[in-house]
C-alpha cells in the first residue's frame, strides 16, 4: 500500500499541483484547506507524512503541529515564508521535522518526502550496531523496534526526527558528530546552509528526556564540534 500524504493549504491551485505531482509518484493525497480540517482528518485517519502551510485559516500551521503532536508522531514538513528565519524556527520548535520555503520547487518536495520515508524505512548511512529489544543508560530505555523511549519508565513523545538524533547518538556513544554529519545521516540530504535545524531537535530533545536540560547528562555538546551521547559516570 502506497504512503499516504496530508496537504494542509488554503491555496487551492498550489494543493492541486502538489497533489497532482505526489500522485504521479505513487502517493495516496488527501487535502485540508484550513487548521480545523488538517486537525480531524489527522485524529480520524492514518498519514505517513504531513505537508503543511503555516499560513491557515482557523487554526494557524504551528497550532496544528501543537494539535498533531498531542496524539501524533507523524513526519510534518512545514511551508514557510520566503526568507522568513522566524517562521522556519518556530515551525521546527512546535514539532516540524522540516520545512521549505515558499516560493518551492515540486521536485524539492518530493525530494523531502523521499528522504524522509527513506531514513524510517532503511538502514541509515551510518552503520548501526546490531538491534537489540532495547537499549538502557542510567534511567534512559529505548526500544528500537517500536520506536519508544522511557526515562525513568515514563513513556516520552519524541518527534520522527528527534527519535532518529537519539537512536544514531546512543548507539555510538562518546562519538561527536558534527551538525553538518547529523543533516547528512539523520535528515538524509545535504542542508548545510541551516545547522539550527539540528540545534533546535536537540535542544527539544534535550527539554523531554534530560532530568535539567540546562545540564545534560545524556546529549552533550563538543563545543565548536557538534554532539555526542555521553555513557561516562
Amino acid at each position: 500500500m502506497g504512503k499516504r500524504i496530508l496537504v494542509v493549504d488554503d491555496e487551492k491551485l498550489i494543493v492541486k499541483g502538489i497533489k497532482f505531482s505526489l500522485e504521479a509518484e505513487g502517493f495516496t493525497v488527501d487535502c485540508a484547506y484550513d487548521g480545523e480540517e488538517a486537525v480531524a482528518k489527522v485524529s480520524e485517519s492514518h498519514f505517513d507524512l504531513i505537508l503543511l502551510d503555516v499560513m491557515l485559516p482557523k487554526l494557524n500551521g504551528y497550532e496544528v503541529c501543537t494539535r498533531v503532536r498531542e496524539f501524533s508522531s507523524v513526519p510534518i514538513i512545514m511551508l514557510t515564508a520566503k526568507g522568513d528565519d522566524m517562521d522556519k524556527i518556530l515551525g521546527l520548535e512546535y514539532g516540524a521535522d522540516d520545512y521549505i520555503t515558499k516560493p518551492f520547487n515540486i521536485l524539492e518536495v518530493k525530494a523531502r518526502i523521499k528522504a524522509i520515508f527513506r531514513r524510517s524505512e532503511s538502514t541509515p548511512q551510518e552503520p548501526m550496531k546490531p538491534m537489540t529489544r532495547e537499549i538502557r543508560y542510567k534511567g534512559l530505555r529505548l526500544i528500537p523496534e517500536s520506536r519508544q523511549v522511557f526515562v525513568n519508565d515514563h513513556e516520552i513523545r519524541l518527534t520522527v526526527k528527534e527519535y532518529d538524533v537519539l537512536e544514531l547518538l546512543l548507539t555510538h556513544p562518546n562519538k561527536v558528530y558534527s551538525r553538518e554529519s547529523l543533516m547528512n545521516i539523520v535528515w538524509g540530504y545535504d542542508y548545510l546552509k541551516d545547522a539550527r535545524t539540528v540545534d533546535v531537535h536537540v535542544r527539544r530533545l534535550r527539554e523531554k528526556i534530560e532530568p535539567d536540560a540546562g545540564e545534560p547528562i545524556y546529549v552533550q555538546t563538543k563545543w565548536g564540534v557538534g554532539y555526542y551521547f555521553s555513557d561516562h559516570e
